[in-house]
């Protein structure tokens, strides 16, 4: 199931692990320019391929998207989690193929990524405590077949589906929480 281009949960494409990118190509450099513009039209933070039914290791983010004209998300190509701290907080999370709702998810609070650029540059990426930290771990769960409802206790995930199917009969498109 799509909206707004967006693959919804359930949908199996969600609970992939995606294909290592081994080449930036120009087909891999216009995805991640969709990827962006999708990412804004629906008023997200961050956007994995698998979000948009390709199966690769590329995510865009932009936790400071206030300005279309000042827009440049950063694009992670192959993101790996290089170090994590054990102290774990907790943050409210929306996500663009889990429309309607928000769940608090506890995640650790730092943490320092490596991935490519679209130049294939290795990039190191720092995050503390902050959006871009919680948004970082999200899509790269995303990169592994996990959804934000992994991430819950059992009792939790059993009230945050319901709530995502309300949501649903509601009509809740790509962008609305609660």
């Amino acid at each position: 199931m799509e909206a707004n281009g967006i693959v919804l949960s359930p949908d199996p494409r969600l609970r992939q692990e995606c294909a290592v990118i081994e080449e930036i190509t120009p087909a891999i450099e216009a995805l991640a320019e969709k990827m962006k513009r999708m990412m804004f039209d629906n008023g997200g933070c961050g956007l994995a391929a698998p979000q948009i039914g390709e199966l690769i290791q590329l995510v865009t983010i932009d936790c400071d998207y206030s300005d279309k004209n000042d827009y440049d998300p950063y694009v992670l190509i192959n993101p790996v989690i290089v170090e994590q701290s054990d102290h774990l907080v907790p943050f409210s999370e929306g996500c663009l193929s889990i429309p309607g709702i928000s769940c608090e998810i506890e995640r650790p609070d730092h943490v320092v990524v490596e991935a490519y650029d679209l130049d294939a540059n290795l990039i190191r990426y720092e995050a503390s405590g902050d959006l871009f930290c919680v948004c970082l771990q999200h899509e790269i769960d995303h990169l592994h077949g996990n959804t934000m409802f992994e991430r819950l206790k059992p009792m939790q995930r059993i009230k945050a589906v319901k709530e995502y199917q309300d949501a649903l009969a509601r009509g809740a498109r790509p962008g609305e929480t609660e």
